[in-house]
């Protein structure tokens, strides 16, 4: 029968992993996915409201807050609203400790806290030149993932004052703060549950630690020739770099396009 569906990372996969810009082959790749039939997915740790480029590529599908809220045009197929209770602690800790957070609504706010880590951090997951604005209203909406902006010695202080989270590093500066499990594996299946289609008609294309999961679900994991070194040993095949057409090359090699 053929693969069904693809999902693909977006930054430093779907973007040139050096500037951040969509590559044509990449753009052409994606509408001729859709042309054939087969369903294409952003599988992103950006939160919906930093998805309208990609929404301009014709994807209806976005897996967003490393798998914490899925949204198919205006149906959510699955979400993780985080106990307000826990935020609340959370943030007060990391005001005491001058820690940075980051909040995953449909929209994406932090907590103030600055320094050179975070803001590199925000570069290279999210593909941000600056911090994003507070949010005021935080306490009346539903925040589906909560990220730590620090190193493994102020996280050792988390772990012992919230024994009852999961702290779960994705980038060397970032960790989800998790009461039940986030990631994108589990928002995978449950978008192909929505969609009836089976992991072994899947394809996923990444390039991060928070891929790793999604590459080994389905029938075939292709890490972008930019990866880390973990997802390239996990994947099925490596590609080309991003900057380098990466994803048209896999597609045209394993004759999906």
């Amino acid at each position: 029968m053929g693969y069904r569906i693809v999902f693909f990372d977006v930054d430093g996969t779907i973007t040139n992993h050096e500037d951040g810009s969509i590559p044509y082959s990449t753009i052409e790749a994606i509408k001729t996915l859709k042309s054939k039939g087969i369903k294409v997915v952003a599988a992103t740790g950006r939160p919906l409201s930093m998805c309208k480029e990609l929404q301009e590529l014709g994807i209806e599908t976005y897996i967003t807050a490393n798998g914490g809220y899925v949204k198919h045009n205006q149906e959510v197929i699955h979400k993780v609203p985080m106990d307000k209770n826990i935020i609340q602690e959370v943030m007060a800790f990391a005001k005491l400790q001058n820690n940075g957070l980051s909040f995953y609504t449909e929209e994406f706010s932090m907590n103030g806290v600055t320094e050179t880590e975070i803001l590199r951090a925000l570069k290279e997951t999210l593909s941000l030149n600056d911090y994003p604005e507070t949010n005021r209203l935080l306490h009346n909406q539903e925040v589906f993932l909560l990220c730590l902006f620090a190193n493994d010695e102020a996280v050792t202080k988390y772990i012992h004052k919230f024994p009852h989270l999961t702290f779960k590093r994705w980038h060397p500066y970032v960790l989800n703060v998790l009461k039940e499990d986030v990631s994108k594996s589990l928002a995978t299946m449950k978008t192909l549950e929505f969609f009836g289609i089976d992991k072994s008609d899947a394809i996923a294309f990444g390039d991060g630690e928070n891929d790793i999961d999604m590459l080994e679900l389905v029938g075939l994991g292709i890490a972008m020739g930019n990866a880390n070194e973990t997802l390239k040993n996990v994947a099925n095949f490596v590609t080309k770099k991003s900057s380098e057409d990466g994803i048209e090359y896999a597609l045209k090699k394993f004759e999906i396009i």
